[in-house]
């Protein structure tokens, strides 16, 4: 088990070095200067050149994807002088000249805009985009697996291929369009909701406070695709598992109907609804970023946005380094549920 985990640990971390290096490499060859994005509309050719060189702009882009592979690696090589360890808020390890082996948390670096922490600008907004998330996926969860389930156990009747035919058409579209026109019915012609509206905010005593309200319609915007496919998943997997030899040999044992379905059948049955659910989780964060935009809903996905049109290029590589971490952890512990859903599977 141990050496397993490890094993995924370091083939997660082989990918997070490829998101960066892919995504870095695409930001930094665009053809923009985000120096003169932290301007306004005036400035001079000196002052833009100091400012490339405090951004580090300046280097060679093999030279600031090193170091910036430096500052996010949990251990490292930095000077070892107090300046650099508050800085880093690094452990030292192994002191060697001017230099030392740390031990640290990863240093996302400063936004260029804002000059704030990009760790503390992510995790502020990362709970509202997680709870929609959330919210999304057992949203899919519970109505794909009710749906799936009953499909499979009226296979072929009136009930089968509405799901069916539900579950392409929701498939087909795009979690943004959803959102437009949800917007667009239950809050511009019903007036139910608020287009505009974050999850946590301030009442009108100025104090902090989460509007639920506001989670609506973004999560059933966000959870219409993973209801269509997790309906799918189910109905095909139970429908697998309904006509394998140990049903028929329960059936003929006299078990009942629904400890047949629900014991036997629908827990087999939940290995590819598992591995969807969190393919599709780490996915909604980052689909979250349009739904977001749309329903005003101020989370990871509006900064994100924001940071791509101001081309704040640490906010931008934070943001997808944080999401890569996310697809890399939830894979690892679907991996590990499989264990013990089904006894079946093995650890290599």
């Amino acid at each position: 088990m141990l050496r397993f985990i490890i094993r995924r640990l370091l083939q997660g971390s082989v990918v997070l070095f490829l998101v960066v290096v892919i995504i870095s490499s695409i930001i930094y060859l665009a053809p923009v200067e985000p120096e003169r994005l932290t301007f306004g509309q005036r400035y001079d050719k000196e002052t833009l050149a100091i400012k490339k060189k405090e951004l580090g702009l300046d280097r060679s882009l093999f030279v600031q994807l090193v170091f910036y592979l430096r500052d996010i690696s949990p251990i490292s090589v930095h000077e070892n002088t107090p300046e650099a360890k508050q800085k880093y808020q690094y452990f030292k390890l192994v002191p060697f000249g001017g230099q030392a082996l740390v031990l640290k948390r990863p240093y996302l670096r400063e936004s260029f805009q804002s000059g704030r922490s990009v760790s503390a600008m992510l995790f502020e907004k990362l709970p509202q985009t997680a709870i929609l998330a959330f919210a999304a996926i057992i949203l899919g969860l519970i109505i794909g697996i009710i749906l799936g389930v009953i499909s499979a156990l009226n296979h072929n009747n009136w009930f089968d291929n509405s799901a069916v035919i539900s579950s392409v058409v929701g498939i087909s579209f795009p979690s943004y369009v959803s959102a437009m026109v949800l917007a667009l019915i239950f809050a511009y012609y019903l007036g139910w909701f608020e287009v505009s509206g974050s999850l946590i905010g301030l009442d009108d005593y100025g104090e902090r406070k989460i509007f639920w309200k506001n989670l609506i319609l973004p999560a059933i915007a966000l959870g219409i695709r993973p209801i269509a496919i997790i309906t799918q998943l189910t109905r095909s997997a139970m429908l697998d598992v309904l006509s394998q030899d140990y049903i028929r040999t329960a059936k003929a044992k006299g078990l009942s109907y629904y400890r047949i379905v629900f014991k036997h059948a629908l827990r087999n049955a939940l290995n590819p609804v598992l591995t969807a659910a969190s393919g599709w989780f780490a996915a909604l964060l980052a689909g979250a970023f349009f739904v977001e935009n749309v329903f005003n809903y101020n989370g990871l996905g509006q900064l994100t946005v924001d940071a791509l049109l101001s081309y704040d290029i640490p906010l931008v590589l934070g943001a997808v380094l944080l999401t890569a971490c996310i697809f890399v952890v939830l894979n690892i512990l679907v991996d590990l549920m499989y264990l013990f859903l089904d006894p079946r599977v093995k650890v290599a």
